[in-house]
């Protein structure tokens, strides 16, 4: 029997110490920062979204998470995500997984539903 991306990435507490990072990792990325950092001064709504993220990542990789957010395209729209700045967020996620030791299988399996959903979230 297969591993299930859930698992390589770590569960629950290995997907919630991954959001943490690739979030703190996007408020120090130059191209994208100005749009993560007026998030600390909100930290209820900073808490809001990495709880979104994390069930978006737990039910996207086979958890039992349920994500009851938007889909990427509503939760975009009116964003105007250029490619610079999704390929930017893209970088910092597989930075992360590597940092966490997460093997180059996982980090691709990661990177190809990243890219799946990029026409959902840029310039949408």
């Amino acid at each position: 029997m297969e591993t299930s991306l859930y698992q390589r990435l770590g569960g629950t507490e290995g997907i919630a110490r991954l959001v943490d990072d690739v979030v703190d990792a996007h408020m120090s990325n130059p191209t994208i920062k100005a749009r993560f950092l007026p998030y600390r001064n909100q930290p209820e709504r900073l808490a809001a979204i990495k709880q979104h993220t994390r069930n978006f990542f737990g039910a996207g990789s086979g958890g039992p998470e349920k994500y009851e957010g938007r889909d990427m395209r509503t939760a975009h729209r009116g964003m105007n995500v250029s490619a610079e700045e999704y390929m930017a967020a893209v970088d910092d996620i597989l930075a992360t997984l590597e940092k966490h030791g997460i093997d180059a299988a996982t980090r691709n399996d990661v990177l190809a539903i990243a890219w799946s959903l990029k026409g959902e979230i840029v310039r949408t």
